[in-house]
């Protein structure tokens, strides 16, 4: 995505920024609200951008205001995996919500690697952009900024600024879905590492030789932390014909292959034993990976977000407590909180859309 480092803007529109500084001190253990980063962010954004989240297949859009508000919304189909379909979609859905509305800016979020300047995906596992230069193309096409950026970044910036995350300037972010998404905001700006591409969290070895991973590792933490986890191994459990998992079968009318995580966070809300405690050993993986993050990355804050996440306390819970115990350090230093995010499925539109207005007015 295009997240400009403090001090020059990259581009052709170079010029200092130094709202972007990092806060020159810090007490331990304390938030902090990012200085005078979060003071120009205050001041003089009344322009309306237009978010726009590109999934495998949706594509889903909304107008946004200053303060994160949508005040329209638009979807479509993802049109196949042809680039120039999707900029069609693209341009059509800005058109539609700019009518009735003065926009400032737009912000693509999309999964995938993006370089960093922000001009180019590098690589998108749902859609066929492989070095394409999408940020150029649909310029020329909108007239207007536009600011290409992962959907997880975009995500985590959201929820930094209007959910979860307020007040906190160590902040990261874990997308548990299919797999597992992660970004940081750190004093105020998306980190993303030297070559772009920091956040892929989900493929942390956390088990030498384990479930095979379609990254082609082995033992990754998503194949024990996702969505796909919990349905795999609640297929395993019903393939045993364990008494244990009768209501389970019953449930999908005894094909094994149906029981996908959501059904078993279905049933593990409604009182189900058998998935409450699949749902709790998903939790307990979710915690210890956590406390592998917070030893190399000390943030203030973990936000978890996705479509997990609405298994509440029945995950977070066991999260916290696998946390607890296996921190680094525990007992003698302060301990990252862990909240589930505030913005549910539109955080995504809503960060790329704050972004676009942030990135566009600091590169006038």
């Amino acid at each position: 995505m295009y997240a400009p480092p403090p001090g020059k803007q990259p581009g052709p529109l170079s010029r200092p920024a130094p709202w972007r500084a990092r806060p020159t001190s810090h007490r331990a253990g304390t938030r902090h609200d990012g200085g005078g980063f979060r003071e120009h962010l205050r001041l003089g954004r009344k322009g309306l951008a237009i978010g726009i989240d590109i999934g495998g297949t949706k594509v889903a859009a909304g107008v946004v205001d200053a303060d994160g508000r949508i005040l329209s919304e638009a979807r479509r189909a993802t049109p196949g995996s042809d680039p120039r379909a999707v900029e069609q979609v693209i341009v059509e859905l800005v058109e539609e919500l700019g009518r009735g509305h003065r926009i400032w800016s737009v912000g693509i979020g999309a999964a995938g690697w993006m370089d960093l300047d922000g001009g180019t995906v590098l690589f998108s596992p749902h859609l066929a952009w492989r070095n394409e230069p999408l940020r150029a193309n649909l310029q020329q096409l909108l007239r207007r900024p536009v600011l290409l950026t992962n959907d997880a970044d975009a995500a985590a910036w959201a929820e930094w600024r209007f959910g979860a995350g307020q007040g906190e300037d160590r902040l990261v972010c874990i997308t548990l879905g299919t797999g597992i998404g992660g970004a940081m905001v750190m004093d105020g700006r998306v980190e993303r590492g030297r070559f772009g591409v920091a956040g892929e969290f989900g493929h942390q070895i956390i088990m030498p030789g384990g479930h095979r991973c379609e990254c082609g590792n082995r033992g990754c933490w998503e194949q024990y932390a996702s969505g796909n986890a919990l349905g795999r191994e609640a297929r395993i459990l019903a393939r045993a014909n364990s008494p244990v998992a009768q209501d389970l079968l019953a449930a999908v009318g005894g094909r094994t292959e149906a029981i996908t995580g959501a059904i078993v966070t279905e049933l593990a809300l409604a009182g189900d034993p058998a998935c409450r405690e699949l749902l709790e050993e998903v939790g307990e993986w979710l915690g210890l990976g956590l406390a592998n993050l917070a030893a190399a990355l000390d943030p203030g804050l973990f936000v978890i977000g996705g479509g997990l996440c609405s298994a509440g306390d029945l995950l977070v819970e066991p999260a916290r407590k696998a946390f607890a115990r296996n921190l680094t350090g525990r007992g003698f230093r302060p301990a990252a909180g862990i909240q589930l995010a505030a913005l549910g499925p539109n955080a995504g539109l809503i960060g790329a859309a704050d972004l676009s207005r942030v990135s566009s007015r600091a590169r006038r």
